[in-house]
């Protein structure tokens, strides 16, 4: 019938171009892995398989962008405990050892010095402001709101790694499956292959049916050499995504994954919206940062505000110009101070000859002890309009701050509504696609039976086979959609990503 037309060199010609195809895919593989040898052969020492949970708690902790997030927090939490400590007082300590060379008035004894005096001081000050528009306790509610702001950030990373680990990890479930598919059809190629061999060795079929075989096992098992590279690609995909050396002997658990019920799509996008509100570190980010804005505004405003402060400061020191006597003054001369007596004779002074001493260093230390206290007021009247500038830039901000709140909400809707729909979707793509693998099955053992009783030509009984081939595929594409689907808005609900 129609086999007998089929040109066998014409078929072998196919095979041959099949082959050849084959040693390219090989070929590319080959260089692949040889681009990746140093991470294919640095064995990770695990032979655990890993679970879903393990991946993410693992990517979590290792991640360099989740410890990049967490040292802007530490930071955020740094700055916090700075800005409690500006409230309390100030206390510095002074000392100055100076060398006095030329004309000059010394500190403590108040008179001229013109020889080399060596001075000593010593001092504490402590000062505390006691008012400055709120501006500190203002200051210490922002850094509260930027510590959280920070927090939900790293929230928000982790949730972001979470969901990449999910989505690869389910990619190796789904590649493994359509492996396990093309496996399943080079067996039953294989089959076809020995069975039609025998009936052409006996002279009941045309060698051309055995040929167009050959073809389609060729195919077949090219197939299944393109599927167990894309399982590789996609652990090698999630080892990237977990930093790990190397794939290695890296495996993952491989649960028995049901198809989600049509239950939990009951909610409404609206109520899974409302629900992520509560809970979406985004937005939760959003709203602290839009609390610090608004304490920044307050900020620039106490800017206008009188600064009272307090200061105190207590003191001493030493001067080598400080001396005192070392005895008893002499009488060494007298000397006309240019006064006439009543019997018109000279009035004739004294001149005394004394010696003297520094003062010692701890006598000065006590005699010039000093104390100070007292309120310092500050009002600003003109800077440069420099307050208002700040007053109107944190009104700017706050402004911002306030539009990025709300494109965060609407975008999360956004996201909630096409995640929402795209599941919806993806039920009914299952749903259909399921009713296409039963009427392939239904129509392939058909065709089976048929093509082994002579009835049906090797093309008929292929053109069956590989419609089954890729209803099966497509259920697959179609299952692990949806599972993914169903977990992205499980995630928005609040709820573990598991399988």
């Amino acid at each position: 019938m129609g086999d007998a037309q089929i040109r066998p060199e014409s078929v072998h010609l196919i095979v041959f171009i099949i082959k050849i195809m084959a040693k390219v895919i090989c070929f590319r593989l080959f260089l692949i892995g040889f681009l990746f040898l140093p991470l294919l052969f640095t064995a990770q020492t695990t032979g655990t398989p890993w679970s879903l949970q393990q991946c993410i708690d693992y990517a979590v902790k290792n991640n360099l962008q989740v410890r990049q997030t967490e040292i802007t927090r530490e930071t955020n939490e740094v700055s916090l405990t700075q800005y409690r400590a500006n409230l309390l007082p100030t206390l510095n300590g002074n000392a100055a050892h100076n060398y006095n060379f030329g004309r000059t008035i010394d500190l403590y004894t108040n008179e001229f010095a013109t020889n080399l005096v060596l001075s000593e001081n010593f001092s504490l000050s402590s000062g505390v402001v006691l008012y400055n528009g709120m501006q500190k306790i203002n200051t210490i509610k922002q850094g509260q709101y930027d510590l959280l702001s920070s927090k939900e950030d790293v929230d928000k990373m982790k949730n972001d790694i979470s969901l990449n680990i999910a989505n690869a990890y389910l990619q190796i479930l789904f590649n493994d499956e359509l492996l396990a598919v093309a496996h399943n059809q080079v067996g039953i190629s294989q089959i076809q292959v020995e069975r039609t061999r025998k009936l052409v060795d006996a002279g009941a079929q045309a060698r051309g049916n055995l040929l167009q075989l050959l073809a389609q096992l060729a195919t077949d098992e090219l197939s299944e050499s393109n599927a167990q590279n894309q399982v590789d690609l996609s652990y090698l995909s999630l080892v990237q995504l977990l930093d790990l050396d190397s794939v290695g002997s890296f495996s993952i658990v491989k649960p028995d994954l049901g198809v989600p019920s049509e239950s939990l799509l009951t909610m409404s996008a609206t109520q899974i919206y409302t629900a992520a509100l509560q809970g979406q570190p985004i937005v939760k980010s959003a709203e602290y940062k839009l609390k610090s804005y608004e304490m920044q505004l307050k900020i620039a405003k106490g800017g206008i505000a009188p600064r009272l402060s307090l200061n105190a400061a207590i003191g001493t020191g030493y001067s080598g110009a400080d001396e005192q006597l070392a005895g008893i003054p002499t009488i060494t001369g007298y000397y006309p101070n240019g006064e006439i007596t009543t019997g018109a004779q000279q009035v004739l002074t004294p001149i005394y000859s004394a010696q003297t001493k520094v003062t010692p260093f701890n006598d000065q230390l006590t005699s010039n002890f000093n104390r100070s206290i007292g309120l310092n007021l500050s009002i600003p009247i003109f800077n440069g309009w420099q307050t208002h500038t700040n007053i109107e830039k944190a009104k700017l901000q706050l402004q911002n701050a306030d539009l990025n709140l709300q494109i965060q909400k609407l975008q999360l809707r956004k996201t909630i509504q096409q995640a929402y729909a795209d599941a919806h979707a993806a039920l009914i793509k299952y749903q259909a696609t399921m009713k296409a693998v039963d009427a392939n099955k239904e129509s392939f053992k058909y065709a089976d039976q048929k093509f082994n009783v002579g009835l049906l030509n090797s093309f008929e009984y292929d053109d069956a086979k590989n419609k089954l081939v890729k209803a099966e595929s497509d259920l697959l594409q179609a299952k692990y959609d949806y599972i993914f689907k169903v977990k992205v808005l499980d995630f928005y609900q609040g709820k573990p990503l598991t399988l």
